[in-house]
């Protein structure tokens, strides 16, 4: 593997960053039987990973899938000169709230450098110091 394709996979699996809270989840038999096959198909993911990425990818779907529904109010023209309305469905609440959340696990998180420091899965303790005069 050359260095330009192993910083290809690098990014292309680069994890983006969690937040501090953490989901449990009961599955319905046939999706946690599903979840299992992909698991042993792809040893390289856990099942945690896998979720997060399938999670990932509906909540895009949704997201896209979200009908735009025409208001009243123009809010621009398009190439042709026709006008644009304003989305008065689902999406633009959905995105906003989705913003307002995404500020406020970001805030809960801890310092970068805080993360660097700290042991994996433990927070960082310090000793207090002693300085002699």
């Amino acid at each position: 593997m050359s260095f330009r394709e192993l910083l290809q996979s690098w990014r292309e699996s680069a994890a983006a960053p969690r937040t501090v809270n953490s989901y449990a989840v009961r599955l319905p038999l046939e999706d946690a039987a599903q979840l299992a096959a992909l698991a042993d198909m792809f040893p390289g993911r856990s099942a945690e990973q896998l979720l997060t990425e399938l999670l990932g990818s509906a909540l895009k779907e949704i997201a896209a899938a979200m009908p735009y529904v025409a208001g009243q109010r123009v809010i621009s023209t398009d190439e042709q000169g026709d006008p644009v309305y304003e989305d008065v469905g689902p999406t633009p609440r959905f995105m906003q709230l989705t913003r307002e959340h995404r500020r406020r696990l970001a805030a809960q998180r801890p310092a970068p450098q805080a993360r660097a420091a700290a042991p994996k899965g433990k927070a960082a303790k310090r000793k207090p110091s002693r300085r002699r005069a």
